[in-house]
């Protein structure tokens, strides 16, 4: 796998005044420049490396909608002659050659799997990038990062995906009070001013999409929800995920009608502990009862971790009331 792009330590360069977002596009010319790509004496904060997608839609089992919805966008790179050159979009949507693809929706339930699937359709490499590989303590320095990053994509002629993008993509502050406050909208006018200029397919990944600002949302082409699994794919994916090795007297069926509001890492996991604990007991088979306690536990710690199933009420006593359970003195 070959090495990406140095960013060289901020130890080792002259900080400049911090601008603001105001002068995005200047100063944007001038990270361009202050970036050094030579190896040098000083520590790298990141290094960038482009992949080949793991997995391909074969390996991923997605509602139909969620799957046509991307497939309709990756059209405007699979037919893109014929689009832009035989139906005239090339005067109409002269911006629109390059495109991004929002996947959003629960957590657990493919889309970062639906990313790697997508380069891998379209025969490229995939350039996974999240918050902490750019983000730097230092004023500047994350945009810094930024434009190192598009100018690797472009230079291995890789899909960007943005895995957590919401942590790079949220609402930018309105009420700057701090030079963080300066420094965080500073970053996000960067990322606009780059993604408007990156001729190129963009991927964007969330659990949280209320959380992007909306001049982002407006430069995204499409938006496709993942939501969790019906019953048939339900089946599909415990099916999937209970390799045919296994001794087991599971009732897939039953598991797939019985157990909703599940994603497939949920199913993953329950049938990962069920064979754990098959195996501690030295069990001759992974028993249906292990898969249905393995995914009770999951459901019921998301529930804990929620606050799903807990209920405070108030209701207004008089004061006789609460002296009866003081033993007839008001509490001080």
């Amino acid at each position: 796998m070959p090495l990406g792009r140095r960013i060289s330590s901020s130890a080792d360069n002259q900080k400049e005044p911090l601008v603001g977002a105001s002068e995005t596009q200047k100063d944007l010319n001038s990270l361009g420049k202050r970036i050094d790509t030579q190896e040098n004496a000083g520590a790298t904060l990141n290094v960038f490396r482009e992949e080949e997608p793991q997995y391909s839609f074969n390996d991923i089992v997605l509602n139909k909608s969620t799957y046509d919805a991307i497939q309709d966008v990756l059209t405007l790179y699979e037919r893109k002659e014929f689009l832009f050159d035989t139906w005239g979009l090339g005067e109409s949507h002269k911006k629109q050659k390059q495109s991004g693809i929002n996947l959003y929706g629960a957590s657990g339930t493919g889309k970062s799997m639906a990313a790697h699937a997508i380069a891998k359709q379209l025969g490229r490499k995939i350039l996974t990038v999240d918050y902490s590989q750019i983000e730097s303590k230092y004023v500047g320095e994350t945009s810094k990062n930024l434009v190192a990053m598009f100018d690797y994509a472009r230079e291995t002629e890789s899909i960007i995906f943005f895995d957590e993008a919401d942590a790079l993509l949220s609402k930018r502050v309105t009420d700057m009070s701090s030079s963080t406050d300066v420094s965080v909208n500073q970053t996000r006018s960067v990322l606009l001013v780059l993604i408007n200029e990156f001729d190129d397919l963009i991927l964007f990944a969330s659990n949280f999409i209320t959380n992007y600002d909306p001049a982002f949302m407006r430069r995204i082409l499409a938006h496709v929800k993942f939501d969790l699994p019906d019953e048939s794919n339900r089946f599909k994916l415990w099916r999937m995920y209970i390799p045919r090795a296994m001794p087991t007297d599971a009732n897939v069926e039953l598991l797939a009608q019985k157990y909703d509001a599940i994603s497939g890492a949920d199913i993953s996991n329950a049938v990962l502990n069920a064979a754990l604990k098959a195996a501690r007991l030295q069990s001759d088979s992974v028993k249906q009862s292990y898969f249905e306690e393995a995914i009770q536990t999951i459901i019921h710690s998301r529930e804990e971790n929620t606050g799903i199933g807990k209920c405070v009420s108030k209701r207004t006593v008089s004061e006789e009331y609460v002296k009866t359970q003081f033993e007839g003195r008001l509490p001080k």
